[in-house]
């Protein structure tokens, strides 16, 4: 298959290099409005070519969209307008879906749109990010799929198996919940944690010198990009600000048994909270 990257960074980049590899596509073109950016996708091998929104929705079977999720929503009705009245498949790989969905919703060419959430990435972004193997064995969400065609769910159905993903199905409103929990607080604790430091820590050197393991791996996501996240956050509001209500429950619950020097309360937090072990591993 042909296939369009809307944005060929990170996750667009990385679908590009083992789709192509993997011989699900024959060819890939690439949008990309930042000419440094578009530049580096054609120079590592991303796509054969950058072309126009148009041309790559005209020469594609699938198009995705890989780019900010408000930019996807601006981009997507768009999309639908220019691969109506044919076979075309449109998906997009943005962790926000009930907000993608409800623009979709009541277009005539609906049912070739696939919402998909590969729940893989890193910390980093733009074209240099992309990296083979960044999605094998990782999940991807389909969302309100019986809004789309049985076919173009089958047809995406087999993008993602040929990057060695496992799928689920799941409501967009249900996603955007559970993706809250699972994802967003810790890129906004992240955030949170780097401020503090920065804050309290006013010699670089020092944060340097002292940074175990720990705290890089806790502190990582806060190098994400702000372009991505300040739309995220924004349009997933309700969820992620609930969320945050029960994460600070919990920071009270360990600040009230550390200041009364309650041993046995603080074991018993870091105990319960042990408990992630039968999950994640």
């Amino acid at each position: 298959m042909n296939i369009g990257i809307v944005g060929p960074g990170l996750i667009g980049g990385s679908m590009a290099i083992d789709l192509r590899r993997r011989g699900f596509a024959e060819k890939v073109l690439g949008v990309e409005s930042e000419k440094v950016n578009a530049e580096a996708a054609l120079k590592i091998g991303l796509a054969d070519e950058i072309v126009s929104l148009e041309d790559c929705v005209e020469a594609s079977d699938i198009i995705v969209l890989a780019v900010p999720v408000d930019a996807a929503m601006a981009l997507l009705p768009r999309v639908l307008d220019l691969a109506a009245g044919t076979e075309k498949v449109v998906i997009d790989v943005c962790s926000v879906k009930e907000s993608m969905c409800k623009v979709a919703a009541g277009h005539r060419a609906r049912k070739q749109y696939v919402a998909t959430h590969p729940m893989a990435g890193t910390e980093y972004s733009g074209p240099w990010a992309a990296m083979p193997g960044l999605f094998d064995g990782r999940a991807c969400i389909f969302c309100d799929v019986e809004e789309s065609s049985p076919k173009a769910v089958r047809i995406v159905e087999g993008l993602y198996d040929a990057l060695n993903m496992r799928v689920s199905y799941m409501r967009s409103d249900a996603h955007d919940m559970h993706v809250a929990y699972v994802s967003h607080i810790s890129h906004i604790t992240s955030f949170a944690l780097a401020l503090t430091v920065l804050d309290k820590e006013k010699d670089e050197k020092h944060i340097f010198d002292l940074a175990s393991g720990g705290f890089s791996s806790t502190v990582r996501l806060a190098k994400s990009s702000a372009d991505m996240w300040v739309p995220i956050l924004a349009l997933n509001r309700e969820n992620v600000l609930r969320v945050i209500d029960t994460y600070i429950e919990k920071m009270k619950d360990f600040r009230e048994a550390i200041d009364g020097f309650d041993g046995g309360r603080i074991r018993e937090l870091i105990e319960e909270g042990n408990k992630i072990k039968r999950i994640i591993r």
